[in-house]
């Protein structure tokens, strides 16, 4: 299943059922799982871990070194879950030694044609990266984040679980889990409704989720204020995660 013009070095580890394209490359220290298909053109670069039963479209570079200016050859690390599917063109970069040393992408991601992760990337699972998403080193994704097509995530900012970035999004600060934003710089628009809809979360689920979103968005509280209100005057795991998102920010919420 390993076509005759691909180049697989004898250090990979390469599953038996694995089934790779022709003129791929497949580097030192690559090891790939059960069921995986990679396609034309692919090059891997280790060190790469790939669980089972990812496709890796042509032309995408997977474990390639980080354009870090400050990356200077060290044997840093990518790792990836189950299920993902990678695009034509994508670029997934390894981390670097002044970080965390590893890029980690979860399970059953979407990554479309041409997206970008950079260095030291935390990507949770059920994410999607429209067309020619980017993010930069240090960003971290929830899981079931989606990024629209064209849009880019500044370097160390979080974008919390279920949360969503419209088309062209410049996303500069935080953002909270569950909510849209949208523009440059992005700006809320309120909650990811359709989305969590779709996931089954309840109406009081929604309720109590809106009822928290104009708390911290539309009652002209301080961050401080809002913070305690959700924290004396409501409940539920929802508006927890919510709310330890907006605790938890470094950077500062997208406003």
């Amino acid at each position: 299943m390993i076509h005759s013009t691909a180049i697989v070095d004898p250090s990979a580890r390469v599953s038996d059922d694995v089934d790779i394209g022709p003129f791929s490359v497949i580097g030192p220290e690559v090891e790939i799982g059960d069921g995986t298909v990679i396609g034309p053109h692919v090059v891997i670069k280790g060190p790469t871990r790939l669980g089972k039963r990812n496709r890796i479209f042509q032309f995408a570079s997977v474990g390639e070194d980080c354009q870090d200016k400050k990356y200077a050859g060290e044997a840093t690390r990518l790792e990836m879950g189950d299920d993902n599917v990678v695009r034509e063109g994508v670029t997934l970069h390894r981390g670097t030694v002044q970080d965390k040393e590893v890029t980690i992408i979860g399970s059953r991601n979407l990554f479309m044609a041409y997206a970008h992760v950079g260095h030291d990337c935390v990507i949770g699972d059920d994410c999607i990266l429209a067309n020619q998403a980017t993010l930069a080193g240090h960003v971290t994704l929830g899981n079931f984040a989606i990024l629209g097509g064209l849009s880019a995530i500044h370097q160390f900012c979080h974008m919390g679980e279920h949360a969503m970035a419209g088309g062209g999004s410049i996303i500069t600060k935080d953002v909270p889990a569950y909510i849209i934003v949208n523009g440059n710089p992005a700006q809320a628009h309120g909650l990811n409704l359709v989305g969590l809809k779709r996931r089954g979360f309840s109406r009081e689920a929604l309720r109590a989720l809106g009822d928290a979103y104009r708390a911290v968005y539309r009652q002209g509280l301080t961050m401080e204020q809002a913070l305690q209100r959700l924290e004396n005057d409501f409940d539920g795991p929802e508006v927890a995660t919510f709310l330890a998102s907006l605790k938890n920010s470094q950077r500062g919420i997208t406003r």
